[in-house]
Order: C-alpha cells, then structure tokens, then sequence
C-alpha cells in the first residue's frame, strides 16, 4: 500500500520502505504527565478507515488490481532502494513476527509464533521465540533457527559484502539458537534492546540471506520460497506489474483473491482508469477527491496516515545557526491554521502535530510542544531583536507585490516583509526548497512564508525538480528551510535515533548526518534516546522517549506540522482494504465483497 502524499524522506531501515519515497503531493508510547508539557494522553484517534468485511461475506477467487507509484525497485526490503512495493510485497508473501494494529502497536502474528517474550536479562537480555509448528516455507522447509541466524548474520553490519539499508537492533545480537525444540528460537543480546519486537519482520528464507550474492542481486528480481498468505509469481517491467498468487503451501487461513497485481500508474490517472474499471484500488491525492466521489461504484477511505509533514530548519545554515533565529521562525508560524487547511477540507481532525516522535493515531500521543512555545509574533520579534536584528523603517515589501503577497523572481516565488529585518546592513531572506510538483505543500509553503513575513523575514520558495529534491538539496544541506515527511515508528528509539542525532565531523572533514537533515542536535537527545532504545522496562523507557521529544522540540530543527491523510479510492465491491493508516494489512482476507 503506497500512501504518499507529500515528499517523504528516506528514513532509516524498514521504517524507510513502509511509506514510498515518492515526490506528489501529498513500542507503544504512553507518555507520564511529568514530561507531557500540554494536552492529555490519548488512546489513538481513529487508526483506519477500512471497508471491512467479516471473511464469510467475502467471495472466493477473482483478480485485485491495486495502484502503486512505480514498480517496486527490489523485493528486498533491507535494500536501501526499498519502497513501499516492496513493503507490500513482504507482508503478503513472508513471515512477520510482529505486525502493527490501527493504533501502532505492534502485535504478535500467530500464523507465525505461539509466543514470544524476553525470557533473560542477567546476565544478557534473551528473547525466546516459539514458532507456530504448521510455520512452513513453499519449498515445504520450516521456518526455523537457520533463517533467524542467517538473517542476523546478513544484517548484523558485520559482514561489508552485504549491502544492508540497517543494522540497528541486529548488530546487538551476539548469539542464536535452537531452543528445546526444533520450533523454538532463542536470541541472545551483547546489550540491551527495546525494541526487539521489530526484528525479523519480515523474515527472508536462508536461500536469500545465506549469501552476499543472493541477498545483494538475486533477491532484487525473485523469491526463491514464500511463507505468507501469496507468492510472487512475476514481475513484468514492460507492462509495471508485480503479480502475487495465492500461495497454496499457506497454513492460515486461505486468501480470498486468486491474485493480486500491483501495477505502476501515474497519481493524475487513477481516476480516469479507476473509472473505467482498470483498477480496484488506488491511493489518490487530495486534489483528486472530487472527481474521484462522483465516479459511480468508486468510494473513498480517509484516515490519518503512518507519517507527518514537518518544517525543516537547516541549523547549519547562515542566521539559522543561531538557535534564538529559529525559535522565532517557528514561533511565527501558525500551526493550527496549516492543520486545518489541510485537513479539515477531508474531513480529518484538524489537530496540529504536538510529538516528533508518537502521532496523534497511536496509543499515548501526548503534545510536548509548549517546549519550544505557542505562537507569537511579539515573542517572535523579541528574539530576533536579541539576536541582533533590527527592524527597517524601509517598506521592502513595495519591491515586490507587497507585504505578505508574492512575485515572481526568476526561478522563485518571493513572499517580502512589509518592514525588512536588517544584521550589518543584509536583509534576513530565507530559501524555502520545495518539489516542483506538490499542490499541496506548495499551499503549505505558501502559507508559512506569509506567516513569516510577518516578522520581518523575506522568503525565497524555490521549487526543485521532483527527482533531486532529496539527493541534491536536503541531504547536501542545500535549503534553509524544506518542507517534507517522516513515516511514524511503532519503535521511535531505534528508528528515530538516526533523524534526530547530533551530527559529527566526518573523516574527510564533512558533516556526518545520518538522516539528520536539519543538522541540529544535541548531546542530551542522542543520550535519552539511546537510554530509551536499551530500557527494558517500559515505564522507563516511554518516560526517556517523552523527554527526548521534549528536548527535540527545544532545539527548534524540526516542526511537526500535521499527521498527514490517508486517502485511497476503492471500488464499491473491495472488502478488507482502504485507509490502513498503521496497521499491517492481512492480504488473506482482502478480496471482493458477495
């Protein structure tokens, strides 16, 4: 399920792959109310928007054809060229010990484990996994110790022949085995691990791990042996499909569909082909939404998405690197105005996002935001005349199209300040980097540079080629500030840690940023949220999360801006799939309603 609706960054490991990099528009934590600075702790807002279906009602066979941006790169999901094909893919066709509800917790599958729990902690942390017995591989192997091991080896970081996308949580592993049976798995940790529920989903039979060849190559194209509800029977790059068949070596229970086809179709013609009845399922952009609800036998699944719009504040970067300047350029702008407009319209809570690390749909969302502070333009101006910077009695914004409104300056939109702020004689303007082809951050963008002229800061938005937006601005630092998305974490300790720790001097002199494209940190983050990823105890550990998000917000190099939509048009006669927003689809169910 490819649910991208606006820029999303790469991000590390699996976290990377379950929303698509694609440039269009578009664990479980329950925070102590010593480190919650406003709001109260929330059981999720609603997760999903599915058109469910109980399975008696849902009718053997048939051919579900679903819309994904573009063919999936590689069937490997621990690739770095991982999508959300790819994703998709994995969940239907292998084994995933954990899969998440609505809410993002992660839950135990039972096709695939009896149980699984932390069964030593002295003198080393050892979880023991007890594998469902009728747990088989299509090739009639069992799922065993073997392809634990293998997969650990593989992705362990030890071994540089493997072109791994992530280590974290396996390079803590020191040891597996077979435990007192032949179905039972025991993995042994050097160090503490919290997180533990996020490994080995999903499991790739040894045939793929075992070999620096097969994991690197020949996984890209092929699946020697599946352990799902499907199987890959095909991928047709001519024609942009990959096609899965029910897999008959299957335990569980029997998928519905006989097939199910993910097939690369362009956002702007979903709803043509939707329409005339060439698709059954299709993410869609917001701006789609009218023609797509007045399609006859097409409707339409709205819920918060596994992923939020955030502000990027390059701290590296000329008057940004002053901490006091971006306070205020975050305290200039308006988030609930931003929430709204983009929500309200779609009929979703216009909440602004309050946590960079737990969403508003998951279990314990708690807003932290008064760390940083609310809006306030007088607050605002009070810090950047701290910082040194002195309001002109000149009205720049008679240069342009006036204060708050726009013109076009060759390649950029330019929003001027009606009262220019001025440091040694030079204009405070800031560069705004956005993707040529996002309406709806384009708005977004819009808005916050208006809200920023209000203050006295210029704004340049220069619109970039959809392709290099990341490789070529955010991750070489080229922006003062970008607009783009994160995917939200069942396991923020671990796959947040990369995004929010504090960058360090490379070898060669450079800055070493992992996925930190603001390039602000601090060494009280990278402490509390390393202590939160080996914190067993998980009081402890959501009380370490809650003020590293706290901390985060503080720093002012990210700002959550809103939990971004999931939308997904269906036809009328499609049961068990829609707005899945977190939770992990069971593809077995998913077919065409009787």
């Amino acid at each position: 399920m490819n649910r991208s609706t606006t820029p999303t960054a790469p991000a590390p490991g699996l976290r990377a792959v379950r929303i698509a990099v694609a440039l269009t528009t578009g664990a479980v934590l329950t925070l102590t109310a010593a480190c919650s600075s406003s709001g109260t702790h929330a059981a999720g807002t609603a997760g999903s928007d599915v058109a469910t279906v109980a399975r008696a009602g849902v009718r053997d066979g048939g051919t579900m054809r679903w819309a994904v941006d573009e063919m999936p790169p590689t069937l490997n999901a621990y690739q770095s060229d991982a999508d959300a094909g790819t994703t998709m893919v994995a969940a239907a066709t292998l084994p995933q010990m954990f899969r998440l509800d609505e809410h993002g917790t992660p839950q135990l599958d039972r096709d695939f484990l009896t149980g699984a729990k932390v069964t030593a902690t002295d003198p080393r942390q050892v979880v023991t996994y007890d594998l469902n017995p009728k747990a088989k591989w299509s090739d009639g192997r069992a799922v065993d110790a073997g392809d634990f091991t293998s997969q650990w080896k593989a992705l362990s970081g030890k071994n540089a022949a493997y072109w791994t996308a992530r280590n974290a949580g396996y390079d803590r592993i020191s040891a597996i085995a077979q435990g007192a049976d032949a179905h039972q798995v025991k993995v042994t940790f050097a160090s503490p691990y919290a997180d533990w529920r996020s490994l080995f989903s999903p499991l790739y039979p040894a045939a793929v791990t075992g070999s620096a060849d097969a994991f690197n190559d020949a996984a890209r194209t092929k699946l020697p042996a599946a352990a799902g509800p499907f199987a890959v029977k095909a991928m047709d790059t001519g024609a942009g499909t990959v096609t899965l068949v029910r897999n008959d070596a299957w335990w569980g229970d029997r998928a519905k569909l006989d097939s199910l086809v993910l097939t690369a179709v362009p956002r702007a013609q979903r709803a043509a082909q939707l329409a005339a009845g060439k698709l059954d399922v299709a993410d869609i952009d917001p701006g789609a939404l009218g023609a797509v609800t007045r399609t006859k036998g097409v409707g339409v699944r709205k819920a918060p998405d596994a992923a939020y719009a955030q502000l990027a504040i390059n701290g590296s970067s000329g008057a940004l690197t002053d901490e006091r300047v971006r306070h205020a350029v975050a305290r200039a702008i308006d988030r609930k105005q931003i929430a709204t407009a983009v929500l309200k319209p779609l009929g979703l809570p216009p909440q602004p996002l309050g946590n960079h690390l737990v969403l508003p749909s998951q279990n314990g969302y708690a807003d932290h935001s008064s760390a940083l502070g609310k809006t306030d333009l007088q607050q605002a101006l009070a810090l950047l005349a701290d910082a040194g910077w002195e309001r002109s009695t000149a009205k720049t914004g008679e240069k342009a199209a006036g204060p708050g409104r726009t013109a076009a300056s060759g390649a950029l939109t330019v929003v001027e300040p009606s009262q220019a702020l001025t440091k040694n004689g030079k204009q405070l303007s800031l560069r705004m980097v956005l993707p040529s082809d996002s309406p709806t951050l384009d708005d977004v963008g819009g808005r916050i540079a208006r809200m920023l002229s209000g203050i006295g800061v210029r704004t340049e938005i220069d619109k970039v080629a959809d392709a290099g937006f990341f490789q070529d601005h955010i991750a070489a630092g080229d922006f003062d500030l970008a607009l783009y998305s994160w995917p939200g974490s069942a396991y923020p300790a671990t796959d947040d840690t990369p995004i929010f720790a504090k960058p360090v001097p490379a070898p060669d002199g450079s800055l070493a940023v992992a996925q930190n494209y603001s390039r602000v940190g601090t060494d009280q983050i990278d402490q509390l949220l390393s202590r939160a990823g080996a914190e067993l105890d998980p009081s402890a550990a959501r009380s370490l999360t809650a003020e590293a998000d706290s901390r985060i917000w503080a720093a002012a190099g990210s700002i959550p801006l809103y939990q971004r939509p999931d939308v997904v048009a269906l036809r009328t006669t499609v049961a068990n799939a829609g707005a899945f927003g977190f939770q992990t689809p069971a593809y077995q169910n998913i077919g065409f309603r009787k």
